[in-house]
């Protein structure tokens, strides 16, 4: 089952798919990240933050995303999913950065440009 994530506001912006490989989708059909374990790795093999307990923070800590029950907002209706393009190879990993302390409050950067990030 694929997990809508959602932003601060309750846009919906993209997608966990159900992969195996835990790939996060931006709603053009993008692959632009993945989730292994807690971390969150762009497609370029960046660390760019982590998902604790249904959010996403980025690598200061302050949230970015999170899926419809932790969001703070009501949330939107879900667009239609286009056809996935085919995923480029991964980068290597990157070592993943030493979590922080985890805030309440959201990074002023939008959810996409955070995933979009890692895609390059």
């Amino acid at each position: 089952m694929e997990t809508t994530l959602f932003d601060g506001r309750g846009h919906p912006v993209a997608y966990i798919a159900d992969d195996g490989e835990n790939s996060v989708y931006l709603w053009s059909g993008h692959a632009v990240a993945y989730m292994l374990d807690e971390n969150v790795y762009g497609w370029n093999g960046k660390h760019i933050g982590w998902f604790v307990d249904g959010i996403v923070y980025n690598i200061q800590g302050r949230k970015v995303g999170s899926i419809r029950e932790r969001c703070p907002y009501a949330t939107y209706a879900e667009p239609a999913k286009v056809t996935k393009y085919a995923k480029f190879a991964k980068n290597a990993r990157n070592a993943s950065y030493a979590r922080p302390a985890l805030s309440l409050s959201y990074a002023d950067k939008p959810f996409a440009e955070f995933l979009s990030e890692g895609s390059g």
